[in-house]
């Protein structure tokens, strides 16, 4: 059988991590998104803590496993694909905290900058058509 189903989830997994890291950045132009967000986060600092194994990991081992390709191993995703291929073992618990920093500088900026706030509608729209007698020189 092919591989490419098992592909696809660890392209999918790939993406998660991405959201978990940067998603915070991303709530500045999709606020709406902030509860996907805390829930990825939260998913992702549990596993760290708490040795849980992903459903996606869970997925993509059932699929390599159908296509006669090895599991992922015991260390899962990460471990397969990150550790010692991106950066070396020893650096995971750096890795980590560069990653809890990114988050939380991600989140701290956006509550400085006021980025979660209502906006009024149509405030930043810049496709409103302004008619006449109205605009800045009024």
């Amino acid at each position: 059988m092919d591989l490419l189903p098992a592909r696809a989830v660890m392209v999918l997994h790939l993406g998660f991590l991405a959201y978990v890291v940067g998603g915070g950045v991303l709530l500045r132009w999709w606020p709406r998104t902030v509860f996907l967000h805390l829930a990825a986060v939260g998913w992702g600092f549990t596993s760290v803590l708490i040795p849980l194994r992903c459903p996606l990991t869970a997925l993509e081992d059932t699929l390599r496993a159908r296509a006669g390709a090895p599991s992922l191993g015991p260390g899962g995703f990460i471990d397969h694909y990150l550790e010692n291929v991106v950066y070396p073992e020893r650096y995971t618990p750096l890795v980590r905290a560069v990653v809890a920093g990114i988050v939380v500088a991600s989140w701290v900026g956006l509550a400085r900058s006021g980025g979660l706030r209502r906006r009024p509608s149509g405030a930043g729209s810049r496709c409103r058509s302004e008619g006449p007698g109205t605009g800045a020189g009024r």
